[in-house]
């Protein structure tokens, strides 16, 4: 591909951007507020918003040639090595006769967040147990068994009706009551309901069923060592979960177990865990510097300061760890999403978001000329940040996704602006205009458009199309972490913003209505917007390739721990999680 300077390419885009004034943000001093460095294990009271001195220095791995598909880690990478190719041995050896033992350890291999390295043998495996299932016609009288294979299928798109779980009913049509006392069985099926779309009724009656005879037996067992695993599932099941973040767990669920090949893995996992930790906290270093030099925390003293969690929800998208480069420069949009939602919830006049907006629309600096000088510094950062990342992905997939990126930043500001205008006004707009609204004013569909053209598959004009007007696959994710927001559990960040509700909205138009049926109400619509992702992602035939639906999974996967505040509008579960993904490393 003929190389192209940035100016040429931007010259060919449908808009013509000018250059972005140089001068109007200094890079300044800024302290850095997130590295790890300065949390020793005893540290027991590091938050996300906090100010710390250093960066990642001095890393619990130190390797070169970062940001190159092939990471250096010396030694450790032939360790890694020889123990990847041992474990790829025995897949393919309890693969070759379709057995469970094959479903047991690819089971293993993804809740250790280690799947990447084995998608190929992965594939074939379940492809031959689809094929066994469509022989025989059902999968299996074992509930642990059948619960594993559905579930497995399922999440790689065969499709395995609900319905093979009628074989573990009894005369009643009730779920067999025997069944309490098969844990390991009822864990299984716990999970598999999971993976429910919108008409399965059996999974919903096996989701509350396995629940209440797991809740019951935990209670009767309070010292089994089962315990904690039980307690796992039900509050973290695999499909509503980020694989990585629970990866420290299932090591200690594995520890005593018998098995060759997981001892291997095992081992391998540990290994995989501190590299991809190291390959991260390289990352955080590159986004120290960028917010550092950038100044918009200096120069927007009102919005908030947090590039660690913005830099979790680019992790959680994007998981494939040579996404170096590209988990960087989707944190830079994040950060716009939250300053752009702070300049309209808690400083801008209606007057000055109404400018900004239009200038945002027209993508026209000399719109800005009647603007404060602060939003003038916010839309020279937007216009930066979208025209290199624009050029990278032009540079890499050869498709220039500027416009397909302007719009979403443009859908996003109407959005806020219709908010604004519904508090200005005094207006209470009905719950189904508020959420349909707040689907966009989330910014989950600005991060999923970038993630789609960085991910660089399956760009078409069909696809393209597709992600500019929202489709399903965006829109569910954004429903769930609208709704989890709304659910109340505390103010954003202790802002003193405008933000309205769903639940609001909807007791005010359901006048004999409690706050308890109408948050009910909301934990039934986000158990349904689940429904429909999941048939998006696994069921639906869609057009998009596998890793963006992943994406968008994630996305919704990350939404509890976004939003999960506690009395003190602080993130305990993020931060725990936060400190173990990206500080504390695994002993070897």
């Amino acid at each position: 591909m003929a190389s192209m300077s940035t100016k040429t390419f931007f010259a060919a885009s449908s808009i013509n951007p000018r250059i972005a004034p140089s001068k109007l943000i200094q890079k300044t001093a800024n302290s850095n507020p997130f590295s790890l460095t300065s949390l020793p294990s005893a540290h027991k009271h590091w938050k996300i918003s906090q100010d710390h001195d250093d960066t990642f220095t001095s890393t619990p791995l130190e390797y070169p040639n970062y940001g190159t598909k092939k990471h250096d880690f010396g030694g450790l990478s032939v360790q890694h090595s020889h123990k990847l190719e041992a474990c790829r041995r025995a897949l393919r050896k309890v693969g070759k006769d379709d057995g469970f033992e094959s479903l047991n350890m690819i089971n293993a291999i993804q809740r250790l967040g280690i799947d990447y390295h084995f998608e190929e043998d992965i594939d074939a495996i379940l492809k031959g147990q689809y094929a066994k299932y469509i022989a025989l016609g059902d999968c299996g009288q074992n509930l642990h068994e059948v619960a594993l294979r559905f579930r497995l299928l399922r999440q790689r798109g065969y499709y395995v009706p609900a319905d093979v779980f009628n074989n573990f009913k009894n005369r009643e049509g009730k779920f067999d009551k025997e069944l309490e006392n098969d844990i390991n069985g009822l864990m299984s099926f716990f999970e598999a309901s999971q993976l429910s779309i919108e008409g399965e009724d059996i999974l919903d009656e096996a989701s509350s069923f396995c629940e209440q005879l797991l809740n019951a037996w935990q209670i009767r067992h309070p010292d089994d060592n089962q315990v904690s695993v039980v307690g796992n599932t039900l509050g973290n099941p695999y499909h509503k979960s980020l694989a990585r973040f629970m990866a420290k767990k299932f090591f200690a669920n594995l520890s005593g177990t018998n098995g060759l090949w997981l001892n291997d893995l095992h081992h391998l996992a540990k290994m995989d865990f501190n590299m991809v930790q190291s390959i991260h906290q390289t990352e955080i270093v590159q986004i120290s510097k960028w917010w550092k030099d950038v100044g918009l925390a200096q120069e927007l003293k009102f919005a908030r300061d947090q590039p660690l969690k913005w830099y979790i929800v680019s992790m959680a998208c994007l998981t494939d760890p040579d996404l170096l480069e590209e988990r960087v420069d989707l944190t830079k949009p994040i950060s716009l999403i939250y300053i752009i939602d702070d300049i309209f919830d808690v400083h801008g006049t209606l007057e000055e978001v109404t400018l900004f907006t239009e200038a945002i629309n027209k993508w026209d600096f000399a719109a800005l000329e009647q603007l404060p000088e602060y939003m003038k510094i916010c839309f020279t950062a937007l216009n930066d940040i979208t025209n290199q990342i624009s050029y990278k992905i032009y540079q890499k997939h050869g498709w220039n996704p500027v416009d397909s990126l302007r719009k979403t930043w443009a859908s996003l500001c109407n959005a806020f602006l219709v908010e604004a205008q519904w508090f200005s006004s005094g207006q209470s707009p009905k719950p189904e205009e508020y959420l349909k609204n707040a689907v966009v004013s989330s910014g989950v569909h600005v991060v999923l458009v970038h993630t789609f053209f960085q991910l660089g598959h399956g760009i078409t004009k069909e696809t393209v199309d597709l992600v500019d007007n929202v489709p399903g696959i965006i829109s569910s994710p954004a429903t769930i972490l609208r709704l989890w927001d709304d659910l109340g559990s505390a103010m954003d960040e202790s802002q003193d913003g405008h933000d309205g509700s769903y639940i609001d909205y909807y007791m005010e138009e359901h006048k004999d209505s409690t706050v308890k049926e109408a948050r009910e109400k909301v934990v039934d619509m986000i158990s349904d917007s689940w429904k429909r992702l999941n048939k998006e992602c696994l069921i639906s035939p869609n057009p998009f390739p596998a890793k963006f639906n992943e994406a968008c999974l994630n996305m919704a996967r990350m939404v509890p721990l976004l939003y999960s505040y506690d009395d003190n509008h602080d993130l305990p579960n993020l931060e725990e999680h936060m400190k173990s993904v990206l500080y504390e490393s695994v002993p070897m």
